[in-house]
């Protein structure tokens, strides 16, 4: 395995992050500890978890995933071992059966109050907002509309973070699922007021959504504000099955095909020439997807997600695959044509 510095902290995490949304729905809590302890075994030391999860988010299984890593983590006694990182959920209809606050500070005390229960420990390493208050392009969202009814409250969402890491609950914060003005809108009220600072941002990046690199790679290597890549395989659709016809009846977009952002015609032409890549190149398509992400100087760590030990351990073993300039560029040529067609 390879680690790096959770940007601004002397905190070592691994370069590969175990992704845990599906358990508790697609995986059982025995599946979900054994991935966690196989992945412990490969290296891994960063677990991202979410008090919404697993997905699709409903009333039912809410925090029913980090419950699992919970159980796993007073059974096993691993917590030492392991850098945790979590999400309070953002506002909106998908997720009212959670809360209708936001991120007020009695909202943010809540949420860590019960997300520490869920997890069996008194300390969460990583304190992630989900997303936006405001309403904002998000999850491919394309067309821009400026949200009039919100009003900036920065200042507070950060007075209530810095009330939990002063209580010693939480020890650092990020961001997810944000644009350029929120990321460094943050930064700007942290650094005028001696708030907390956020240390990364988790943001959707793979092959075929690299919106990232639009403006937020500069502010992330310019300002050390690290990304933390979520759904490097594009929900499963860069491991090939979708467009080979090899996906098991339990595959997520056969499950969940309101997250069809990932299988339209233009993602599955992109799919089929990055495909055409890979194994030119004696690669599977996972492989080269994963490996393309691990590579990239403004990732802090990949999230990867598996729904079987199989897929998770192809996963961590693209820690080992190193991309040649020329596959580089044969990449860069699809995406020069086909850019970013999951957005």
């Amino acid at each position: 395995m390879k680690y790096t510095l959770l940007p601004n902290t002397d905190i070592e995490v691994s370069k590969i992050c175990l992704g845990t949304m599906t358990w508790g729905n697609q995986n059982t809590e025995s599946e979900g500890h054994a991935q966690l302890d196989y992945a412990l075994e490969q290296g891994i030391n960063f677990i991202d978890t979410a008090e919404l999860y697993p997905v699709p988010a409903t009333a039912e299984t809410s925090g029913r995933t980090s419950e699992i890593v919970g159980t796993w983590l007073k059974k096993s006694g691993n917590r030492n071992k392991v850098i945790l990182a979590s999400k309070i959920a953002g506002p909106g209809d998908y997720t009212a059966h959670i809360r209708t606050t936001g991120f007020s500070p009695s909202a943010i005390e809540e949420a860590v109050n019960k997300e520490l229960k869920r997890l069996q420990t008194d300390y969460i390493d990583l304190y992630q907002l989900h997303w936006p208050e405001r309403d904002t392009n998000r999850f491919g969202v394309r067309d821009f509309k400026l949200d009039t009814q919100w009003t900036d409250n920065i200042n507070e969402v950060l007075q209530g973070l810095d009330a939990q890491i002063k209580a010693g609950k939480i020890r650092h914060v990020g961001l997810s699922n944000e644009n350029s003005w929120g990321t460094m809108r943050y930064l700007q009220e942290s650094e005028s007021n001696d708030l907390p600072r956020m240390k990364t941002i988790q943001n959707a990046y793979s092959l075929i959504n690299r919106v990232f690199e639009g403006d937020l790679a500069e502010i992330s290597l310019r300002e050390n504000i690290g990304l933390l890549a979520y759904s490097p395989m594009a929900f499963g659709v860069l491991s090939g099955k979708y467009v080979k016809g090899t996906a098991a009846d339990n595959a997520r977009l056969k499950l969940f095909p309101r997250f069809a952002r990932y299988s339209s015609e233009q993602c599955t032409e992109a799919t089929k020439r990055y495909l055409k890549i890979a194994e030119e190149n004696n690669l599977t398509l996972a492989q080269m997807s994963l490996a393309f992400v691990n590579q990239q100087t403004f990732v802090t760590s990949n999230i990867i997600g598996a729904t079987n030990l199989d897929q998770l351990k192809e996963n961590i073993g693209s820690i080992d695959t190193n991309l040649s300039e020329e596959i580089i560029e044969q990449i860069n040529e699809v995406h020069a044509a086909m850019p970013n067609p999951a957005t």
